[in-house]
């Protein structure tokens, strides 16, 4: 890990975040994405699945679609008004492979951004806890995504499709135990993504008693904490950068 965080470039207009599950963007990413719709940068949201074995009292069939309207309402409060999701994807069995490599680059040449978000792929957090199975399979198949979605011989099928290639210039890595840059972040940045954190209130009830809005406040809070000191004391989101 390097000791200082670099700022992150900011040579993008538009961007793509393409994560597994609703709240994946607000946990890892939120204030970021506030910042740049705030700068009139063009954020787009890609979802893999609705998250509906999210919730243990809820049944797939009913949560899902709670998840997804909180998730609409979450992007809505960052200024985020494209989200779409993938069909045919189950939460917790997703699996890496061409499949789902294909369906993203499909997204990269449709929205043609020059940064590409995703979530933590390593096996690990920075804390050592065990990842997810989804969120290393999408977090993967992301970056080999940004090459399929640039070479016109993988998946040709796109092309008929009317998809010509694009190549993002980077990708950013949410939650990556192995950060290199930050994006700084002002205040009203910051509680534009506690109320979109917030606004997975039937989720975030599933994790603890606490108010929805506090329990946002705490999370992010803690996340931009933990950036600051590695990046001149400045409140910020950090990621890991590649490409």
């Amino acid at each position: 890990m390097a000791d200082t965080l670099l700022e992150l470039p900011d040579d993008f207009s538009r961007v793509l975040a393409i994560v597994a599950h609703p709240d994946d963007i607000e946990f890892g990413a939120g204030p970021a994405v506030a910042q740049w719709t705030a700068q009139g940068r063009e954020v787009a949201y890609l979802l893999v699945t609705r998250g509906e074995a999210g919730i243990s009292d809820l049944e797939p069939a009913q949560c899902g679609p709670v998840r997804e309207a909180e998730q609409r309402k979450a992007a809505a409060e960052l200024g985020v008004h494209e989200v779409d999701f993938l069909d045919h994807y189950n939460d917790g069995t997703i699996e890496y492979g061409p499949g789902l490599r294909r369906d993203l680059a499909r997204a990269v040449r449709r929205h043609r951004p020059e940064l590409i978000v995703t979530f933590n792929h390593h096996d690990t957090w920075a804390s050592g806890a065990w990842n997810t199975p989804d969120h290393r399979a999408v977090g993967l198949a992301a970056l080999d995504a940004v090459a399929d979605a640039a070479n016109r011989w993988i998946f040709p099928e796109l092309l008929d499709e009317g998809l010509e290639p694009w190549r993002a210039g980077k990708v950013a890595i949410a939650g990556s135990p192995h950060a290199t840059h930050a994006v700084a972040v002002d205040d009203d940045s910051r509680d534009r993504a506690v109320r979109s954190l917030a606004a997975h209130d039937r989720y975030l009830g599933s994790l603890s008693d606490d108010p929805p809005q506090e329990r946002a406040r705490f999370i992010l809070g803690h996340l931009l904490a933990a950036t600051a000191p590695r990046f001149g004391g400045r409140d910020g989101v950090a990621f890991q950068i590649v490409g």
